[in-house]
């Protein structure tokens, strides 16, 4: 079996909706197993403070990086001045620092600048840390350590320089 065939047979199962495949021929026994669809639940933050810890990092993670995340100006309706949202661009668990014996990479009240990391993102084993697009103040941070985030939630509320 040809490569270009297996990876036909991949996507073929994919779209079936099949979760396990087994095929055996004289020349060739292939197990395809996939997870299953992941349910995602949407939850409130915690007000009280919760003891997590977060992934430890090893030389080879973070595997993926995503430096692009998209940004919203809004109003805060304390201060009257314009902020800027640095939102999820995936759904995964947040993570504040590479692991739980390091600093967070960004809280309240620290000055951000463009290309620095922010948080880390866990998705599928693959630890991906989300960039900020922009400089400035952070004036809150609504998700707390090790929680799930869906796509497009705010992450942090930033003041722009």
């Amino acid at each position: 079996m040809k490569t270009s065939e297996i990876r036909d047979l991949i996507d073929f199962i994919s779209k079936s909706g099949l979760n396990e495949v087994d095929i055996e021929t004289k020349e060739l026994k292939l197990h395809v197993k996939r997870e299953p669809d992941q349910k995602i639940f949407k939850s409130s933050p915690v007000m009280s403070p919760v003891a997590a810890t977060a992934p430890v990092a090893t030389s080879a993670a973070p595997a993926a990086q995503t430096p692009a995340v998209q940004t919203k100006a809004a109003e805060a309706p304390a201060s009257g001045k314009k902020t800027i949202e640095i939102k999820s661009p995936m759904i995964g668990t947040f993570y504040r620092s590479s692991n739980p014996d390091t600093p967070p990479f960004a809280s309240v009240g620290d000055k951000i600048s463009k290309g620095q990391t922010v948080c880390i993102i866990e998705a599928m084993k693959l630890f991906n840390e989300i960039e900020s697009e922009i400089s400035g103040t952070i004036v809150k941070a609504p998700v707390e350590n090790a929680t799930p985030v869906e796509y497009d939630q705010v992450l942090f509320v930033v003041e722009p320089d």
